[in-house]
């Protein structure tokens, strides 16, 4: 057989004895009956031999490579989980075929945090805690740990490299511009030369700006925050209404900078820390729907309508087969009561019913019902734990304690990193 010169020695003697066995014994049959004539017979042993052979070295090839392969990852069980952590591709699955991200527990981890506050430029004054006084660091120690997988920890410069050219959007309030600080603070301890990473416009943070972008120059990507506190568009009262209302949210309408946001690789959205009483009624804020007022509408009502908004713009507006689209779930405070703020030395062993949250359970509701695929970052469980890592009283503005925003580093280092879990592990394969 001319084309098996390359195989092992072992394996041509094999099948060689196996075709002097096999030619015999279709001899022996073919004697037995009205034997053919002997070119004939020739020519089917030919084709009988030649097709044993070509079976006989795939069977031992298949047979040799899966015994090589069970036996290397028997020996050497962390060869799968180095290739997956040297490439920034995380092994999720567990034993059971599945991985939920949003149920798991916080484990105490020495490794962490992913960055020190003091040295990141983006890091607002008011959440780096310690700087601010705080003198118990526990806070940062923690892990998420979802049921059934870990999320292991990114390669950040393999995570800058995959980033090359693309561009990241934040949309939303305070917590979201927090997220974006956090990727923006992990990211620059992969970069040699920090001057390559600047505000694009020369500004500083500030909570009531309406745009803020990070330029990662030397590799030609930037993150970007968008200040949208209800997604959709607050404006002026109708004429002829009633004096309480001194302004509307159209429910119907996306806010007016949404045409910002699209032409955009990974988009990132929250809402729901404004949808409250005193951020509304109480400032004279109320619905509007299809140019008519809607005084009587439940908040929660208004948010479904506004995410029912939000949900048609990205279905006609975004292209999702480049754009990956998140909307992150509500985050709970832990507020003892009106105005009092406990900030634990430990992450709680319950979450005391903080999680479960109406605003979260409308986004799920909504995304599940869309035509183009956007992924719920459940982030409510798993921030439902930490009342140890909220500001409280260790921001710039002492006096005024803060149980609502976090601590960096913290949670919403997790948050990211669920975001990448996404990106890069099993759920999808975006880079």
């Amino acid at each position: 057989m001319d084309n098996v010169g390359f195989y092992p020695t072992f394996l041509i003697e094999m099948v060689s004895s196996f075709n002097r066995s096999s030619s015999a014994y279709f001899t022996r049959r073919s004697v037995s009956f009205n034997s053919p004539s002997p070119r004939v017979l020739a020519h089917r042993n030919n084709w009988v031999s030649l097709s044993f052979k070509v079976a006989i070295v795939i069977w031992v090839f298949i047979t040799i490579f899966l015994a090589v392969g069970w036996g290397y990852m028997s020996v050497f069980p962390n060869f799968g989980k180095a290739f997956s952590h040297r490439y920034g591709i995380p092994e999720f699955i567990g034993s059971n075929g599945s991985c939920d991200f949003s149920n798991g527990r916080w484990v105490k981890d020495d490794t962490y945090p992913l960055y020190n506050s003091s040295e990141c430029p983006f890091a607002e004054r008011g959440f780096n805690c310690l700087a601010n006084g705080r003198t118990n660091n526990d806070y940062l120690k923690w892990r998420w740990k979802p049921q059934h997988c870990d999320i292991p920890r990114f390669d950040v410069h393999n995570i800058l490299e995959r980033l090359r050219g693309k561009r990241v959007v934040f949309v939303g309030d305070s917590m979201s511009r927090t997220q974006w600080e956090s990727l923006i603070c992990w990211l620059m301890t992969g970069v040699e030369d920090k001057s390559t990473v600047y505000e694009i416009n020369g500004n500083k943070i500030t909570k009531q700006i309406r745009f803020l972008g990070t330029q990662f120059s030397s590799y030609n990507f930037t993150i970007e925050f968008f200040r949208s506190v209800f997604i959709v568009q607050q404006g002026r009262p109708p004429r002829h209404g009633p004096k309480r209302v001194l302004s509307t949210l159209k429910l119907d309408v996306l806010d007016d900078i949404n045409k910002k946001w699209i032409d955009s690789d990974i988009l990132i959205f929250n809402s729901g820390q404004w949808w409250n009483k005193g951020k509304l009624f109480d400032t004279g804020c109320y619905f509007q729907v299809n140019g008519s007022l809607k005084l009587g509408m439940p908040i929660t009502n208004a948010f479904r309508i506004a995410l029912e908004t939000w949900a048609s713009w990205v279905e006609t507006t975004v292209n999702t087969s480049r754009t990956h689209v998140f909307f992150r779930t509500f985050e709970p405070s832990h507020w003892s009561n009106p105005g009092v703020c406990t900030v634990t030395q430990q992450p709680l062993s319950e979450t005391k019913g903080h999680e479960h949250n109406e605003f979260s359970d409308i986004i799920s509701e909504v995304v599940s019902k869309m035509k183009v695929p956007v992924t719920v970052l459940h982030v409510t469980l798993m921030s439902a734990f930490r009342s140890d890592a909220h500001v409280g009283t260790s921001s710039d503005s002492p006096f005024v304690p803060d149980c609502s925003h976090w601590c960096l580093p913290g949670v919403p280092d997790a948050w990211n990193e669920l975001v990448f879990s996404y990106l890069l592990g099993n759920r999808g394969n975006f880079f």
